[in-house]
């Protein structure tokens, strides 16, 4: 039982201009890959940044990788390509190079002002698929070309990208465990809390503008919450003992967390102000880290009350309560996808964990992760993707895999070990 609770603290102007569907078939001859050529921006300046061309084609092409829909690569354009019309372009060598999609571009980078108009083309049938112009800074340029993808996947698939969102996690780059937020792919990383303590579990409003947060900056396991605009933490629960494991609700008017002011560790509700606690669970056992359904209607939970931590899910009043979990003997951190189809945790597995995927009736309960030991499941905004904290040969790092977990990669990056993950929303 005290390992079961000192475990959850630690762990604690566009256009479109394709089918009228809104996407395109993803098909290739022979079932393979679709292959996609990311060629550098053309610079319009009399004096070209060449730096800011390799960061819009890197950022595309990782993006594009990771997605698993096509394989990109960093081409350079052919001779005869001179404008972004398509009777301007030569699409015949990037047929015989094998390729299906090409990605051009064309930026001005003056004063410190940009401007950057992507292209997506289809090279077998020699059409333009969509284009985007986007208006900004240099420093920019990262986001903007996140949004491009983006635009690609909505083409291909008629759901746009998680690429323009954040992930935030808890880092010991201070020497502490402070809350930071970084770029989905571990770039522009920024510390939240500067406290000098403990700070765990962060969670994102639904919205994206607010952190949840339990710190023990005042000695107590606080929770708090803070706008990603200023640095005010205000305190939302602080109730004797544990305020741990805070969620937002689907529409931002509620939050379900962990309290044990009753003495043992239960769920309730509270209003986003802390008004109004509503007790959820009534057992004596420990109930911890609600997770709440995209439609609001119902929240999984971690419960040890047959003997060892399962998963469980409950209406969102706490009724109906029903075991999820039925395999292994030690179940955490439940993460509802955004289409409520899945609900990832993670699973002690001989000496570490590993995250799993199941059905919110139980059934296909999937291993995702087999390398090192993984924990706090997080999806992107899209269902596409998962992140999580894994510790590994390089140490205890935020990783990203695809929701089939394939495409395992690490993004976060400095000194220290980064953990407990959490994407934003759109």
């Amino acid at each position: 039982m005290k390992i079961f609770l000192a475990l959850l603290l630690l762990l604690a102007s566009s256009a479109s201009l394709y089918a009228q569907s809104g996407y395109i078939e993803v098909t290739a001859p022979g079932n393979r890959q679709l292959k996609m050529a990311v060629a550098p921006p053309r610079s319009l300046d009399v004096s070209p940044d060449s730096a800011s061309a390799g960061i819009a084609s890197d950022v595309i092409a990782y993006d594009m990788n990771l997605s698993g829909l096509v394989a990109a690569e960093i081409h350079t354009e052919q001779s005869a390509d001179k404008g972004f019309p398509p009777a301007d372009i030569d699409f015949v060598p990037w047929l015989s190079a094998g390729f299906d999609m090409l990605v051009r571009s064309e930026y001005s980078l003056k004063n410190g002002r940009l401007t950057i108009e992507f292209r997506l083309f289809d090279v077998i049938n020699r059409k333009l698929i969509t284009a985007k112009r986007y208006l900004g800074t240099a420093k920019d340029l990262r986001r903007v070309s996140h949004a491009f993808a983006d635009e690609i996947l909505l083409a291909l698939t008629g759901e746009k990208g998680p690429f323009t969102t954040r992930i935030a996690y808890v880092s010991t780059q201070t020497g502490n465990k402070e809350i930071f937020v970084m770029d989905w792919d571990g770039h522009n990383p920024l510390p939240l809390t500067k406290n000098g303590s403990i700070n765990l579990n962060p969670a994102f409003s639904p919205d994206g503008r607010e952190i949840l947060f339990t710190s023990y900056k005042r000695r107590n396991p606080d929770l708090y919450r803070r706008s990603l605009s200023n640095t005010a933490e205000v305190a939302v629960s602080r109730s004797k003992g544990l305020n741990i494991t805070g969620s937002w609700s689907p529409d931002g008017s509620k939050i379900a967390l962990a309290l044990s002011k009753d003495g043992d560790a239960e769920i309730y509700t509270i209003g986003k102000d802390g008004s109004h606690p509503t007790r959820l669970t009534i057992n004596p056992a420990l109930d911890l880290n609600p997770a709440w359904s995209p439609d609001g209607k119902q929240l999984a939970f971690v419960s040890d009350r047959l003997g060892k931590p399962q998963i469980f899910v409950m209406n969102a009043d706490g009724s109906g309560v029903k075991r999820l979990t039925i395999s292994g003997s030690y179940n955490v951190n439940p993460s509802w996808s955004p289409k409520g189809d899945k609900i990832a945790y993670s699973r002690m597995t001989g000496g570490g964990f590993n995250i799993f995927v199941i059905a919110p009736d139980g059934s296909s309960d999937t291993q995702l992760t087999f390398d090192g030991s993984n924990e706090n499941p997080s999806w992107s905004a899209d269902g596409r993707f998962i992140a999580f904290g894994s510790k590994r040969s390089s140490g205890n790092g935020v990783y990203v895999m695809r929701a089939d977990g394939a495409g395992q990669a690490k993004v976060s990056h400095g000194k220290g070990g980064h953990f407990q993950p959490v994407w934003s929303a759109r």
